[in-house]
């Protein structure tokens, strides 16, 4: 798509190839986008908006649902990621930010084995075990990018934007168990603390501190 320009829509997530991402488009700017890629059944950008400006790698949407429209305009969506991009260049004509783009996909190699696959996903679940919010998933191990799957329920921008990038579903796999043999054990006592800590408002102390 380096001769069209790509409507982007900066956002504080990462979203992933075939994740689901509801929106309520509220802003003048973005209602225009929406519209403009309803009417012409054109893909936009999710991109990670960051303090210092957006994120140059991110992930196609299409619209699939249009649950409400508002007197206002406003409108509620459903989207789903489609494919990865690499932004060349921001184009800023319109209302809404929009840039040439290179799609990239993974670089072809061996099925990741199902031992990475199944280690990954213990690593998942327990995690998900004590986690109280997230999406309800049930990832499918037959995904060749089962990793994507895996990623949404991790809390961390910066680990996610860094798998969305990588071009191996093997590497993404084995950053995932890395990440989360550290991230569980965190996660695991900062629900420990959340047991022990006051609750009646009154800013008592705890009795007994957990170990991690």
């Amino acid at each position: 798509m380096q001769g069209e320009l790509l409507p982007l829509f900066p956002l504080n997530i990462v979203l992933f190839p075939r994740t689901s991402l509801p929106l309520h488009i509220f802003e003048d700017r973005y209602k225009e986008m929406i519209s403009d890629t309803l009417k012409e059944r054109t893909e936009f950008g999710v991109v990670l908006a960051r303090e210092q400006g957006i994120v140059n790698v991110g992930c196609t949407a299409t619209v699939e649902t249009v649950y409400k429209r508002y007197s206002d305009g406003r409108m509620d969506i459903g989207a789903v990621g489609r494919r990865r991009f690499e932004l060349l260049l921001l184009n800023e004509e319109k209302s809404y930010l929009r840039g040439p783009v290179q799609f990239f996909d993974d670089e072809e190699e061996d099925p990741a084995p199902l031992p990475l696959k199944q280690k990954a996903l213990d690593a998942f679940e327990t995690l998900r075990s004590f986690e109280q919010s997230g999406p309800a998933l049930k990832p499918d191990l037959g995904d060749p990018q089962l990793s994507f799957q895996l990623a949404q329920i991790v809390a961390d921008l910066d680990f996610q934007q860094t798998l969305l990038g990588l071009r191996s579903e093997n590497e993404r796999l084995r950053r995932i168990v890395d990440f989360l043999e550290e991230f569980v054990p965190r996660q695991r006592y900062v629900g420990r603390m959340k047991s022990v800590a006051p609750s009646n408002g009154k800013g008592q102390q705890p009795g007994s501190l957990l170990e991690p």
